[in-house]
């Protein structure tokens, strides 16, 4: 089993920045991908940046260039830097591990005022 807690969430006003972080525990040798997702109201999850154990990124075209995904193996933890947020990056941001077992995290709301 592998256990995440997301941290870092909150409200911020349009154009700031948040840094999330996720804390990853457990059987974290099971764990190749980690990555970050969000869920706003009434819209499905959808994938916002993915990383490797080493270190390869993917990130989806709505966050490239403002989002930054990083991971620190020795603290077996993931990190999301986002910047120039917009009031359309409010949701509920999940941390994801897998791919051979899935688990998410219980997820941390992100607020952008306008």
């Amino acid at each position: 089993q592998v256990q995440l807690v997301e941290s870092g969430g909150g409200l911020v006003q349009a154009g700031g920045s948040l840094r999330l972080s996720c804390a990853a525990s457990g059987s974290i040798d099971s764990i190749n991908a980690m990555a970050w997702y969000r869920q706003a109201p009434g819209k499905q999850r959808e994938l916002i940046a993915s990383i490797t154990s080493g270190g390869r990124t993917n990130y989806a075209d709505f966050v490239k260039g403002r989002f930054t995904i990083s991971r620190d193996n020795s603290k077996n933890r993931v990190y999301l830097q986002m910047n120039s947020l917009r009031p359309e990056d409010t949701a509920v941001y999940y941390c994801y591990a897998g791919p051979l077992r899935i688990y998410w995290g219980q997820g941390t709301q992100v607020t952008v005022s306008s």
